[in-house]
């Protein structure tokens, strides 16, 4: 079969008439099949170059034609421009063109107006599409493979049309971006409108709806051009150093991410700061940097935690881990994190009183053993995450992921009306706190924005607050050290 691609200027006249004189070919020979590429006039040495150059030709004038070996496996040969194709079409198949100049040159007048038009519509089609931006930072993570594929999704935006995808890794290479892309891509999910990857800051968080910071590997970071370890050796040698490079890191990334998304995400924009490390933190640098953001639209995800404990208790009482409800995570989320099941139900509970599928007993009626809920089941939820890691070498991607997703169906409102959820947000005024902290607390989801949940605060769980309070500006202290240094400065 012969397979000719004729591609030209859109306002030359030999193009136009090379057109014709394929489509007659195309008509007649059965064999005979072509394929067109217009070209507007201020794109067409750009265009000529490059593609002469990927194919090594040489060919200077409109329009080209060349001949695809689809059979055979090759390359495109090259046939030349219009006189080479009538010449071919003479030779081979006995038909030639008698079109005059200005039949010529009305067609191919005609070919450009058309070319404008379908790119006036194309652009008045694309105008009309309205994509949801959600950017991933740290996008090579295990935590973002598990999430792309439910992000793209009605049911966590069931308000968006298509979803542009932007993954940002700053650590990342390009290479392994670009295979995440196309596995994306390879999804073939409708609402995934487009892909882009992002290995610096230049376009970051721009236009952005949703932000999903996942940034967990701060070894592999530097500070003042100097590599620093993070393992175990390491750390009991120089620990304090360590944390301190750790810390700075942190800081100058999360810095500048606040100023990104102050200056150039949505004022709506929802933001989810998840992990294991420095989670409160992270969020509360945000925080001082996107003045212009509501702070109501940024959280730090503590879901995890609440369904690991939730897991932990359904072993404890032979239930499944769905079956335990209305467990809260109060506190410093990396830290000192206190789980409350003062207001926790058991569905299915195998006891005394045994009732339908709907019916739930209060934890505190069907379980006594309010030492072992204080003491040992805080350690066990402390050191699931520990366990996890030591096995697998990483945290858990998994769990991190549903916590997001979950978060992120609560937030659109694709969840039961008043349910709880333990989240870290900036919460002024309450608890008796200092300014600018970030705790995890219960909260519920109304309207497309949180509130802090109802309960009673006993003068115990104050007190852990307080804890917790401590803890979280005891890691801001050198922060802010360095700030005080630069005035004085």
């Amino acid at each position: 079969m012969a397979k000719f691609v004729l591609a030209g200027k859109t306002d030359c006249p030999y193009y136009a008439k090379a057109e014709l004189l394929a489509d007659a070919l195309q008509r007649c020979l059965p064999n005979f099949s072509i394929h067109k590429i217009s070209i507007l006039p201020d794109d067409w040495l750009e265009w000529l170059e490059n593609t002469c150059q990927a194919n090594n030709w040489k060919h200077e004038e409109s329009p080209v034609i060349w001949r695809e070996l689809v059979e055979q496996g090759g390359k495109g040969m090259l046939l030349g421009g219009f006189n080479d194709f009538v010449a071919h079409c003479l030779e081979y198949y006995n038909i030639t063109s008698d079109m005059t100049m200005d039949t010529m040159l009305s067609i191919a007048a005609e070919n450009l107006a058309a070319q404008l038009l379908l790119m006036e519509e194309e652009a008045h089609r694309l105008s009309l599409i309205k994509p949801l931006h959600l950017w991933i930072s740290s996008a090579l993570s295990p935590t973002s493979h598990f999430l792309i594929p439910n992000l793209l999704s009605a049911k966590v935006f069931p308000l968006a049309s298509v979803i542009s995808l932007h993954l940002l890794d700053l650590e990342g290479d390009e290479e392994d971006l670009q295979w995440l892309k196309m596995s994306a891509e390879d999804l073939a999910i409708p609402m995934l409108h487009q892909v882009t990857i992002h290995t610096d800051l230049e376009l970051a968080f721009q236009g952005a709806d949703v932000v999903l910071l996942l940034d967990e590997n701060w070894a592999s970071l530097s500070v003042s051009g100097e590599e620093w370890s993070n393992d175990s050796d390491a750390e009991s040698v120089d620990e304090p150093e360590n944390r301190e490079k750790k810390m700075t890191v942190i800081t100058d990334i999360y810095n500048e991410y606040g100023k990104l998304i102050n200056s150039r995400a949505n004022e709506e924009v929802k933001v989810i700061v998840a992990g294991d490390s420095f989670v409160n933190l992270r969020c509360s640098l945000l925080l001082d940097k996107a003045e212009r953001i509501e702070t109501h639209r940024f959280v730090a995800m503590a879901t995890h935690l609440e369904n690991e404990a939730r897991s932990i208790l359904s072993k404890k009482l032979k239930v499944m881990p769905s079956d335990v409800t209305n467990v809260y995570v109060w506190g410093n989320i990396s830290g000192s994190f206190y789980v409350d099941v003062r207001r926790t139900n058991v569905y299915n509970f195998d006891g005394a009183i045994i009732g339908p599928s709907f019916f739930s007993q209060p934890i505190l009626t069907i379980f006594h053993d309010r030492k072992w809920l204080e003491t040992v089941f805080q350690d066990l939820v402390r050191c699931q995450r520990a366990a996890v890691a030591e096995k697998t070498c990483q945290a858990s991607a998994m769990s991190n992921a549903n916590g997001v997703l979950t978060i992120l169906r609560a937030w659109n409102g694709q969840c039961t009306p008043g349910r709880v959820f333990s989240l870290g947000v900036l919460c002024p005024g309450s608890f008796d706190l200092q300014e600018g902290i970030v705790l995890s607390v219960p909260v519920t989801f109304t309207d497309d924005k949180w509130s802090l949940f109802e309960v009673n605060v006993s003068y115990e769980l104050n007190e852990r607050l307080q804890v917790s309070a401590c803890e979280l500006l005891t890691e801001r202290e050198p922060l802010s050290e360095d700030y005080d240094d630069e005035l004085d400065i």
